[in-house]
């Protein structure tokens, strides 16, 4: 029998969107889908809009509700919980899904060796008249931990689906970061299984409908950064040396350096930029990075393009 997939879309206050990703769900062309919606206590439930969206060709549709609002990974957990799919995708309620998406998620596990447990697929972002603006198209041939520490990103929650046996290997995503969520789990999955990727961008994201979610730099900085960099530094260590160890610290201090350019912080972004070159100096993306933090606001928006095009991350 083919494989039960279950996909879980953690929603908030956003009824008109996750409607159009409940849709993709549904008009899937794999046919062996449960669906779980997590509704992370919206102000008004999501549960009455979504009865308007045919998913009687899903195996079940499920929609639960937050007593209080406990953020974006808390709902993927409460989904991962009440799943029982042996692969388990994810969607972001303002993401939509091509209908060919858990097929070919479906058929590259079929087709990979068993060590792997992560397959991603490519993007496409458009503005809000359907014109591609940007794509990205994943290759993960190698070590995946080798291949995040050299800054090659998986992107986010709803470009990947993962099998049930490495969550259980990895643990949860953790439910107490406010930001870098889906990068902080892609690190402990690449530490207990390989990675497989399909180029074509089957992922849609559309930007300049909404106001889509931001980060705030304090929490990124104050938070995120200490407590990815107390996780996985030593692990890292113990399995890639001195060398990846610097690696690693140099690419998260690098991400938080574009995060403070990003918000206009163009003092702090040049201090963590620099942090990041003394760990290593062989990181070229981020001399261009100091070049546009240099600049401040001058170069600051021709710097957002280069981030994009060099990241693949929207």
């Amino acid at each position: 029998m083919d494989p039960l997939v279950s996909v879980v879309i953690p929603t908030y206050g956003r009824p008109e969107f996750v409607t159009d990703a409940v849709q993709s769900v549904a008009t899937q062309s794999y046919s062996r889908i449960e669906l779980l919606v997590v509704d992370d206590h919206s102000p008004e439930p999501v549960a009455p809009t979504l009865e308007r969206v045919d998913t009687s060709r899903l195996v079940r549709t499920v929609v639960l509700r937050h007593d209080e609002n406990r953020g974006a990974n808390a709902a993927r957990n409460t989904g991962i919980r009440e799943s029982g799919g042996d692969i388990i995708a994810f969607l972001d309620d303002d993401d939509w899904w091509q209908p060919t998406v858990v097929e070919q998620y479906v058929e590259t596990f079929r087709e990979s060796p068993p060590d792997v447990g992560l397959v991603s697929v490519g993007v496409r972002v458009e503005d809000t008249a359907g014109r591609q603006i940007g794509a990205h198209r994943p290759n993960f041939d190698g070590d995946p931990l080798d291949i995040l520490l050299r800054g090659t990103l998986v992107g986010s929650f709803s470009r990947f689906s993962v099998t049930r046996d490495v969550v259980e290997k990895a643990g949860l995503p953790d439910e107490l970061l406010p930001s870098w969520q889906d990068w902080e789990w892609q690190f402990r999955l690449a530490r207990h299984c390989k990675f497989a990727s399909v180029s074509e961008p089957l992922v849609v994201r559309t930007e300049g409908t909404h106001e889509q979610i931001t980060d705030d730099f304090e929490e990124r900085r104050d938070v995120s950064y200490p407590r990815i960099l107390a996780r996985h530094r030593d692990a890292i260590a113990a399995e890639r040396g001195r060398r990846g160890e610097r690696q690693f610290v140099a690419l998260l201090s690098r991400t938080l350096g574009t995060s403070a350019l990003h918000a206009g912080r163009y003092s702090t972004a040049i201090s963590y930029l620099l942090k990041s070159l003394r760990s290593d100096p062989t990181q070229l993306q981020t001399y261009l990075f100091l070049v546009v933090a240099l600049g401040g606001p001058l170069t600051n928006r021709y710097g957002r393009q280069v981030k994009r095009r060099l990241s693949g991350v929207f």
